[in-house]
């Protein structure tokens, strides 16, 4: 996530500097909770709860869990994670619903925090849970506020009610309260209110905020805040919970470049939790706030649960195992690789996907450079073939190859490059299927895997190895009446003396490590002797 990203660089250098210790001294956590507390007060974290976190820190790390763990420094980062989890919430908050509907969610803050944009985002993500909401346009101060409330609904595919044009016309109060009846009467089950807010806290904003409170008495009250607006958002949200007293925090412009000290601050010195998280301009770019998984991405952990998440919502489960049955057949084609690629790109930006992914953060530079077109450019270069040609991709010579180039505004190079990547997909895919593992791409088969049969033990071939002709013919001729040859008895014992076993001649039987008198008479008789 951009917004945390040089803190979550910070962290990992300090923590990378830990790794290469076995044990870890007073001074070197002395050291490490120095850097975090840079860390911290850098990217804008209120200094009371750098203090509070970097002192518990510190005493839990100088303590038993870690001097007597197995991997000291993975256990640092264990109690930096749980710390982290606790100064964002400890636990995800959701949303309470009224026991009798409607529920009213009125939203609060400054203005440019992104209130307006935020209601067709909480909007559309109820509109999926089966919920009708209702917007309603209460911001009659900023210049355009109702039209733009209007488009957002438009957009999210949701009511809206409002009465009043706005542009310093109407009255708020009254505009919030009629929408609630306005809701009962359409039988909308949640009733989002969108109120106005200003350049900086003052006493008009909160008296109006306040009194729009009491005459919707709202199920719950979002602070919407900035996550760019850095070390004056605690005086923000405390000027917020003193005038209107809010239920619980949601942070917009996570995707932005600042350095995300609200986040880390906000939820501690209120004691309201985060609830939701803006992630994007869309209006898709929104998700519940899980304090543990945005802990994880801080420090470089991955978030493995909402990248799923993301997957179930996005990927058809009908579809999907049909596809798994085309693979088991050999019958995956190219229109099927076309229909998965669409899925992926329904899931979202791949840069913010891969960017969930555990040690992300090593492959910055690559997720950069990463170009979100090549999907496009992929759909295209499928969609200029023709129905027999993906089905069958062996037909594609090169005149056609050249042709589906022409179509699809592309070179022969990436036509030929993504056919090879869909048969080598293809392969990989057939060879899961059927229960094995993948022959990875230069990286060869993964040791120990199976591939669906056993594999062929070649029997050594059994003979003496002796340099010596004479000798050679010797144990050969032995080992042919099955008798052990000399040497390998005498290596036989030995080994098993090493352990304890056989270590001294058996009674009447010859001497230690040599051949038993049965053996030296059956060897004289196979020499002629």
């Amino acid at each position: 996530m951009a917004t945390f990203g040089n803190l979550s660089d910070r962290l990992a250098e300090t923590f990378k500097n830990l790794r290469t210790k076995g044990k870890l001294s007073a001074a070197d956590v002395d050291g490490t909770v120095r850097e975090i507390r840079r860390a911290l007060l850098d990217a804008d974290v209120a200094l009371e709860v750098v203090k509070d976190f970097t002192g518990k820190v510190r005493e839990r790390a100088l303590g038993d869990e870690v001097s007597k763990a197995l991997n000291p420094a993975q256990q640092v980062v264990q109690i930096v994670n749980d710390e982290l989890i606790t100064i964002l919430g400890g636990q995800q908050r959701r949303l309470e619903f009224a026991k009798k509907p409607p529920t009213i969610i009125m939203l609060a803050g400054l203005q440019g925090a992104g209130k307006t944009t935020l209601a067709g985002k909480l909007a559309k993500w109820l509109a999926k849970d089966g919920h009708t909401p209702l917007l309603v346009a209460a911001d009659l101060q900023r210049p355009n506020a109702v039209t733009q409330l209007e488009v957002v609904a438009r957009q999210a595919g949701v009511a809206v009610y409002a009465p009043e044009p706005g542009n310093g016309v109407g009255d708020p109060v009254k505009v919030a309260r009629d929408g609630v009846k306005y809701a009962l009467q359409k039988v909308h089950d949640v009733v989002i209110v969108d109120t106005a807010g200003r350049l900086g806290v003052d006493a008009e904003l909160m008296k109006q905020a306040a009194n729009i409170r009491k005459a919707i008495d709202p199920d719950e009250v979002l602070f919407v805040i900035d996550a760019m607006i850095g070390q004056d958002a605690v005086a923000t949200a405390k000027a917020f919970q003193d005038g209107v007293d809010f239920t619980g925090v949601v942070l917009t412009k996570l995707d932005g470049d600042a350095r995300g000290g609200a986040a880390l601050s906000v939820a501690s010195l209120t004691g309201r939790p985060i609830m939701f998280a803006s992630t994007g301009e869309g209006l898709d770019d929104f998700e519940p706030f899980h304090p543990d998984r945005m802990a994880g991405r801080i420090l470089d952990l991955g978030d493995i649960l909402t990248l799923i998440e993301q997957a179930q919502g996005a990927f058809d489960e009908d579809e999907a195992r049909k596809v798994a049955e085309k693979f088991a057949t050999d019958t995956f084609t190219l229109d099927d690789f076309l229909g998965q690629m669409q899925q992926l790109r329904n899931m979202g930006s791949i840069k913010k996907m891969m960017s969930m992914l555990p040690g992300a953060g090593a492959m910055k530079a690559q997720l950069e450079n990463f170009d979100e077109r090549e999907i496009v450019r992929t759909e295209a270069i499928i969609q200029s073939m023709t129905k027999l040609e993906r089905t069958t991709p062996k037909l594609l010579n090169g005149s056609r190859r050249l042709r589906i180039a022409k179509g699809s505004g592309s070179s022969v190079t990436e036509v030929n490059q993504l056919v090879q990547r869909f048969e080598q997909a293809a392969k990989m895919m057939k060879t899961v299927a059927k229960g094995g593992m993948p022959n990875i791409p230069g990286m060869g088969p993964i040791p120990g895997a199976g591939y669906g049969g056993k594999p062929k033990v070649q029997q050594k071939k059994k003979g003496s190895k002796s340099g010596n002709p004479a000798k050679r013919a010797a144990e050969n001729a032995a080992l042919a009446a099955g008798v052990k040859p000399a040497g390998e008895t005498a290596s036989a014992d030995a080994a098993g003396s090493g352990f304890g076993l056989g270590s001294g001649a058996q009674p009447g039987k010859g001497k230690a490590g040599g051949p038993t008198e049965e053996e030296m008479a059956a060897l004289q008789k196979m020499l002629g002797r």
